[in-house]
């Protein structure tokens, strides 16, 4: 399916664009008009932009039904400052809560039973049950249109962060095992980490990989590696030495696999390549190779 922009309703592509870019970070953001009253909402369409100066980017688009903006972009035209709050699994309900469109001044802390907690440098407060809050100055507003689902994109540079000490590993460091992230997904859905879901993938920043272009054909070609294993092999500097590989290779498993089907070169292939796959699979990446070039 293609589809043109310009050729459906707003609020289908919206849906598109937000199952589709997913799972997005949560801006659960506070904030205060210019008499001081509270507004918490949570928006999607976030991320962080730069880290020198630490730069926050949220927006909450005018809503497509009506064309109406919404109060957290009022309150911020009034009073440049927010605390961007991050949610955890444990109070994902209570920030959906919050999300009801109550009518200006209804403070949604109080709807929502999250508790105020002061800010040391900034006006409005932050979610005292939030593992991690970020204090931020607001740099600039950049509207992105006039009509409904126009994005208004709020540039923040934080100024002071809290912490929770529980989500802290051992080098005081966000623990990712500690720290139940929630992110939001299309339509009513959400989707939350978990020890089951995080995965580990060595970044080519220390050395530079031969790439998936320089791999010998019989593995680039396998019937049995995917393009994840592929990436995986590609990002190795070197190939092992004849001597490793030869090493290697009279393991028992080697020989094993080797003797049995020594007359069917298709079912050598496709046992050995199945074998290193188990060992990419395990992050064991050398010796993947050692079995590949068997």
């Amino acid at each position: 399916m293609t589809i043109d922009p310009n050729s459906v309703n707003a609020s289908e592509f919206q849906a598109y664009l937000q199952s589709a870019i997913a799972p997005r970070p949560i801006a659960f953001a506070s904030t205060v008009d210019k008499d001081g009253k509270v507004n918490l909402s949570p928006f999607s369409y976030f991320n962080v932009f730069s880290s020198n100066p630490p730069i926050l980017v949220f927006s909450p688009s005018r809503r497509v039904r009506d064309n109406t903006t919404k109060h957290t972009l009022e309150n911020i035209h009034d009073v440049k400052e927010v605390v961007i709050n991050i949610i955890d699994f444990s109070m994902v309900e209570q920030m959906s809560l919050a999300s009801t469109e109550y009518d200006k001044g209804v403070n949604e802390f109080v709807k929502s039973g999250l508790t105020e907690a002061k800010s040391v440098k900034i006006s409005p407060p932050r979610v005292k049950e939030a593992p991690v809050s970020f204090e931020c100055t607001v740099k600039e507003v950049i509207s992105l249109g006039d009509q409904g689902g126009a994005g208004n994109l709020i540039i923040c540079e934080v100024v002071l962060a809290h912490i929770d000490d529980a989500i802290l590993d051992s080098k005081g460091l966000i623990d990712p095992f500690k720290f139940e992230a929630v992110a939001r997904m299309g339509g009513n859905w959400y989707c939350r980490v978990t020890k089951g879901s995080l995965f580990e993938i060595p970044k080519p920043l220390r050395n530079k990989g031969i790439g998936v272009d320089q791999l010998p054909d019989i593995v680039k070609n396998s019937l049995v590696l995917t393009g994840n294993n592929l990436g995986r092999l590609g990002n190795i500097e070197k190939l092992p030495s004849d001597e490793e590989v030869w090493e290697y290779g009279n393991r028992p498993e080697i020989e094993e696999i080797k003797i049995r089907f020594q007359n069917d070169q298709e079912s050598l292939l496709f046992n050995l390549h199945t074998h290193a796959k188990s060992l990419l699979d395990s992050g064991n990446v050398e010796d993947a190779w050692k079995v590949l070039l068997q």
